[in-house]
C-alpha cells in the first residue's frame, strides 16, 4: 500500500427495521474497514432504518440531522480517524413523508448532506408515495487528503446529469449509496452504469448497496476508466481500495473528454 493513497470502502449489508441493529453493523464494518487503511467507509441508502414494502413506520423512525444516528456516526468517525457516509431516513415537513437523506460525517460532525433527487417510481414502485424529493441545489462536497467527494443516491445513477454535475464540482469521487433491487437484468444495470458513470466523468465511483434478496449486492469501487478494482459479491462484506490521487489527472492527459464537450447541464 503506497502511503500517498487514499482509503476508500464499500460497506455492504442488509438494513432492516432496527436502528440499533443498523448502528451494531455499522460499527463492525467500520472497524474492520479503518483495520484496512479505510479513510473514507460509504454505507448503503436506508442504513439507519429500512423496511420492505414501506410503511408508517418510516416516518416514526425518521431523525433530524443533529439527531442519534449522526451523533453516533460522529462518535464513530472520530474514533477511527474516518469519514462515515450512509443513508439516513431524516424528518420532512409534512410529518408524513420523509426525506431520503445521505450524511457524510467526520469526527468534526457532519461534512456533507445530500437528499436523493430523483426518486424510485419505476419498475413497479412508488418512492414518491413515502419519500420527499431533495430540492435542487448546488453539491456539497468534503475533502479527504487531497482527494474531493461528492454524493448521490441510488436511482440517481440513471440520470447522467447528476454525476456530470459533481464533476463539474471538481469532485475526484462519487459516493453512491444504494438500495439496488434486484429484478431481471438489474444486476447488469448496476454494474454498466457505475461504469458508465466512471468513464464518461474521468472520476472514481465507490457505490454500496444492500445484500440480497432484496438488493442486487456488488458493492464496488470503479477507478476513472470503469475498471472495477475492488469489490464485494453478495455477503455482507466490506471492499477497500487504496486509490492514487493522480491516476485521474493521468486518465484526463489521455481522455480529456470533460474538456472537450459541447453542452453543459441545467436545471429543468
Amino acid at each position: 500500500m503506497n502511503h500517498d493513497t487514499v482509503g476508500i470502502a464499500v460497506a455492504q449489508f442488509a438494513p432492516v427495521a432496527s436502528r440499533q441493529s443498523n448502528l451494531d453493523d455499522i460499527e463492525t464494518a467500520a472497524h474492520a474497514a479503518a483495520r484496512r487503511g479505510a479513510r473514507v467507509i460509504v454505507y448503503p441508502e436506508y442504513s439507519s432504518y429500512f423496511v420492505n414494502p414501506f410503511d408508517a413506520s418510516l416516518a416514526e423512525n425518521a431523525e433530524d440531522l443533529d439527531g442519534p444516528f449522526v451523533r453516533t456516526l460522529t462518535a464513530l468517525a472520530a474514533d477511527l480517524g474516518v469519514v462515515i457516509v450512509a443513508g439516513l431516513l431524516e424528518k420532512a415537513d409534512d410529518g408524513r413523508r420523509v426525506r431520503n437523506t445521505v450524511v457524510a460525517v467526520g469526527g468534526d460532525g457532519i461534512r456533507a448532506v445530500y437528499r436523493k433527487l430523483h426518486l424510485y417510481d419505476a419498475f413497479g414502485q412508488r418512492e414518491s408515495d413515502w419519500i420527499e424529493a431533495g430540492e435542487l441545489a448546488p453539491p456539497q462536497t468534503f475533502v479527504v487528503d487531497g482527494l474531493r467527494f461528492g454524493l448521490m443516491t441510488c436511482y440517481d445513477l440513471r440520470f447522467p446529469e447528476v454525476a456530470r454535475l459533481l464533476a463539474d464540482a471538481g469532485v475526484d469521487v462519487a459516493l453512491v449509496p444504494a438500495e439496488w433491487v434486484r429484478g431481471p437484468l438489474k444486476e447488469h444495470h448496476w454494474q454498466t452504469l457505475l461504469q458508465a458513470r466512471a468513464i464518461e466523468n474521468t472520476f472514481f465511483v465507490a457505490a454500496a448497496d444492500h445484500t440480497p434478496p432484496l438488493g442486487v449486492g456488488h458493492s464496488m469501487i470503479v477507478d476513472p476508466q470503469g475498471v472495477a478494482i475492488a469489490q464485494v459479491g453478495t455477503a455482507t462484506d466490506i471492499a477497500v481500495a487504496h486509490v492514487d490521487p493522480q491516476a485521474i489527472a493521468r486518465v484526463r492527459r489521455v481522455n480529456p473528454a470533460l474538456e472537450l464537450r459541447r453542452f453543459r447541464v441545467t436545471p429543468r
